[in-house]
């Protein structure tokens, strides 16, 4: 019998992060239908975050790629592009949480607190973190 695991991402990613990482996350948010161009396809084989009209989860999965204000400093304004994502994983596809993570971490803006998993039945959540361009130690 598999596990089941809520999989949520909510970070902040630098205005400045490229197009590849950017396209890269709306393709595996499902929402863009083609994968881009020099994504390896044995890395990233399906779009992972792409919300299942079908899920399991209270509320039902979610997936937003979305340029935000993040306030003003001396008259200009800063923005970052803010990444939200809650799905329903089986327990095969947690290796890709190192896909995902890989690729959002040297892009965080803000360090500290990325996102969680909970294993569906489980009352406390797994943190993960970002810092220093890497993400904080997982035990799955």
């Amino acid at each position: 019998m598999s596990l089941h695991f809520e999989v949520v991402f909510t970070c902040f990613l630098r205005d400045d992060a490229p197009d590849t990482v950017l396209n890269a996350l709306r393709w595996h948010l499902g929402l863009t239908a083609e994968r881009p161009t020099g994504l390896d396809p044995d890395e990233h084989s399906y779009p992972v975050l792409a919300p299942d009209p079908d899920s399991r989860l209270p509320g039902g999965d979610f997936a937003s790629l979305r340029r935000q204000s993040r306030g003003s400093l001396a008259g200009r304004e800063l923005c970052a592009w803010g990444l939200f994502s809650r799905n329903f994983w089986l327990d095969d596809e947690m290796g890709e949480l190192v896909t995902i993570l890989d690729l959002l971490a040297p892009h965080i803006e803000d360090p500290g607190y990325g996102g969680y998993f909970r294993e569906e039945y489980d009352t406390e959540p797994t943190i993960f973190t970002f810092g220093n361009g890497t993400y904080g130690p997982l035990k799955l």
